[in-house]
């Protein structure tokens, strides 16, 4: 690591020296804007908007908008007026307890390095904060501008997190919060049971950049000449459920699942439109499955019912094949009509006699 600031830390009459890292950086994969038919970097001209005329660095100056076409331009012998310029001071103001720092006012995280013979004092500052159980509140000059921030200690080692400002922190304004919104007890209650479920201990190296992983195996892909495989799709985020304890319910089956643990009422989950939905597609694939194979068997076995039914028609009454002949019809049709008219014949013969 590079230093990028060198000061020193003023604890009441003590001064440690120190020296500035940056102690986090950024992993997102960098792109050049280039021409796309034959890969040239694309490069930009600083140019003046009121002549056209291209301007070089030692020619460009800070300047401040009025508004209505006003500009109030500063140069560096303004900027060289001011104290921070040469400041390398790291002021302790005061020392509280962490959790009175709101974590929303946190900004970049920095490593301090004793300097030189500083390491003594160094050690007694970290030292006496980690037995105080608080953290120093302090004032830095950085890039030209005061910054609020916090020292605490991390691996042994003094870490500076600069600060926003109070009035650098937005205030939400939003219309559901001047709404009077009711929630039930019992909505609360499962509520609370589905975060009791999914509690755990924050690990932060059980999480990854998905999107960084995939998008790096595309750029190798196309560097070794590979056919870029296409990763699984995710599953669709399902639509909100009508039902929230149903959903609420149904949230906690499936985090006490995944845990290994036994679903909540008896095993049995309620059905949400979510999962009833699912069921039934699960329901319809599996139908179609089944209906599949048993086509042929079906066919076969109405073979076999025709067969035995024309053989015995053959055997038992000669009349049905001679109305057949004379009818002309199929032999489906004869035995239908011979089957009608043999009832009838029995009557005649009884009314007959």
């Amino acid at each position: 690591m590079r230093a990028i600031w060198r000061g020193a830390v003023s604890f009441g009459l003590v001064s440690i020296g120190v020296r500035l890292y940056s102690a986090t950086e950024e992993k997102d994969i960098r792109f050049h804007q280039v021409h796309r038919t034959d890969g040239g970097r694309i490069k930009y001209k600083r140019t003046c908007s009121i002549d056209g005329e291209e301007v070089t660095y030692d020619d460009i100056a800070k300047g401040y908008d009025l508004g209505g076409g006003e500009m109030v331009i500063l140069t560096d012998d303004d900027f060289a007026e001011l104290p921070l310029t040469t400041s390398h001071a790291i002021d302790v103001l005061e020392f509280v307890p962490a959790e009175q720092v709101d974590p929303i006012l946190y900004n970049k995280a920095y490593f301090l390095e004793p300097d030189g013979a500083a390491t003594k004092p160094y050690v007694l500052l970290r030292d006496a904060l980690i037995d105080s159980d608080r953290v120093a509140i302090v004032k830095v000059a950085l890039r030209q501008r005061e910054q609020l921030a916090t020292l605490r200690v991390r691996d042994g080692v003094l870490l500076l997190n600069t600060m926003l400002w109070p009035d650098e922190v937005r205030v939400p304004d939003f219309g559901f919060l001047d709404e009077d919104i009711s929630v039930r007890p019992p909505e609360l209650a499962m509520a609370s049971s589905l975060i009791d479920s999914m509690a755990g201990e924050f690990q932060p190296d059980a999480f990854t950049d998905d999107y960084r992983a995939a998008l790096q195996e595309v750029i190798n892909a196309k560097v070794e000449g590979r056919e870029v495989v296409q990763p699984e799709e995710a599953e669709e985020a399902p639509a909100a459920a009508v039902d929230l304890m149903a959903a609420l319910r149904a949230s906690v089956d499936r985090a006490r699942a995944a845990r290994g643990e036994e679903p909540s009422g008896g095993g049995v989950a309620k059905a949400t439109p979510i999962s009833a939905a699912k069921s039934a597609q699960q329901a319809a694939k599996a139908a179609k499955a089944a209906k599949a194979p048993a086509k042929a068997p079906a066919k076969k076995t109405a073979q076999k019912k025709t067969t035995g039914t024309q053989s015995t028609g053959a055997t038992s009454a000669t009349a049905k094949s001679t109305g057949a002949k004379s009818g002309g019809a199929k032999s489906t049709g004869a035995k239908s009509t011979g089957a009608k008219k043999a009832t009838p014949a029995k009557k005649s013969t009884r009314k007959s006699a």
